[in-house]
């Protein structure tokens, strides 16, 4: 996976997420929505077979979008590992 940050201001961050797709993207934009910090989490995929997830999250006040992508970031990481060992007890 590679990150292309477009856009990367005080408040707003944009990036392509290359050789991802829905998964991962509606999973982050979830945990991004949940955060306090941000005022919205937003991803799209111009084509279903060829196109790559162009995710823009948009923070309050003066919160950095980076921090909040981290927090979601470590999270899914936290319940990754959680459902992984989880599923090794079945």
């Amino acid at each position: 996976m590679e990150i292309e940050v477009v856009k990367d201001s005080k408040l707003e961050l944009e990036m392509i997420i290359h050789g991802e797709n829905h998964s991962l993207c509606n999973v982050l934009r979830k945990y991004l929505m949940e955060d306090d910090d941000v005022e919205y989490a937003v991803y799209g995929i111009d084509h279903p077979l060829t196109g790559e997830p162009i995710m823009t999250i948009k923070t309050k006040r003066t919160k950095r979008p980076r921090d909040s992508l981290l927090r979601a970031a470590k999270r899914l990481k936290e319940e990754a590992a959680e459902f992984k060992e989880s599923i090794g007890n079945i």
